[in-house]
């Protein structure tokens, strides 16, 4: 599923072409899980913004489009590199000088319109942490937070409460980083503060090499995310670890799949 490298790199390749557009008709596929999405229907777009995994598009009268990417979404602008519609397109907005089409072959992507700000009824998106990039990240909120939790830190991590945007890759990617085992609890705030500066430079550097594609992330513009092959835990079970040379270990947790190295990654 993408995260916030994925989605800020989708983001900065649709705000400069929807801002300020105006939404003459919204089409969409009757079996996706899509809220009143043709609401945004007669209303100009005014920016595109992203919160966590969400992009957040605020339209004139008070209303708000959440675009939400699922496993497989992705946007392309009809016409763009040859693009034309397929059968998995689920949504199509006609603009005043373009069409977008929304793209998920699993359908487990998620588009609706709310008023501006209510985000009560998308639950993962009400509950959001802070922003990692964001000097709302805060590394002592972020420790006291780990602490109460008494959670596996990875699967905290993923519950997207005590920072926004983290999800399977990037959490391996840190937590090798900073040496901390996945399956830790408590984290002493020395090891916390690591976490929470390998947090931000891992996505900081995938962020700048637009994300990490392995087979169905792409960009607005039909391109992949160029970060995959420098990961250094995610999908590396079996391979040596950079560090120490240790086979990557591979188990389930939270029933995610986890890679880590089980020497120089301590409980």
């Amino acid at each position: 599923m993408p995260e916030l490298p994925e989605v800020e790199s989708v983001r900065r390749q649709l705000q400069p072409r929807l801002a300020g557009r105006r939404v003459l008709a919204v089409t969409t596929d009757p079996q996706a899980r899509f809220d009143a999405v043709d609401k945004a229907a007669g209303h100009r777009i005014l920016d595109v913004g992203r919160r966590g995994k969400y992009l957040l598009a605020p339209l004139d009268g008070g209303l708000e489009l959440v675009l939400h990417l699922g496993m497989t979404g992705s946007f392309r602008f009809r016409g763009d590199q040859g693009w034309e519609p397929d059968a998995y397109v689920r949504a199509t907005f006609t603009l005043d000088d373009a069409v977008l089409d929304f793209r998920d072959v699993r359908r487990f992507g998620r588009l609706g319109v709310v008023a501006a700000g209510d985000h009560a009824g998308i639950a993962t998106l009400a509950h959001l942490g802070p922003e990692p990039l964001s000097d709302d990240f805060d590394p002592a909120a972020f420790h006291a937070w780990l602490t109460r939790s008494r959670m596996q830190v990875k699967p905290a991590l993923l519950t997207q409460r005590p920072v926004a945007g983290v999800g399977n890759i990037y959490a391996d990617e840190a937590l090798w980083i900073a040496r901390i085992d996945p399956r830790a609890r408590r984290l002493s705030r020395a090891r916390t503060d690591r976490l929470w500066a390998a947090i931000r430079s891992v996505l900081a550097a995938a962020v700048d090499r637009e994300g990490t594609t392995f087979r169905d992330y792409q960009m607005v513009n039909g391109e992949s995310g160029r970060y995959a092959d420098f990961l250094v835990a995610y999908g590396q079970q079996g391979k040596p670890c950079p560090r120490d040379g240790t086979p990557m270990r591979r188990i389930v947790l939270g029933d995610r799949g986890t890679t880590f190295c089980p020497r120089c990654q301590r409980i």
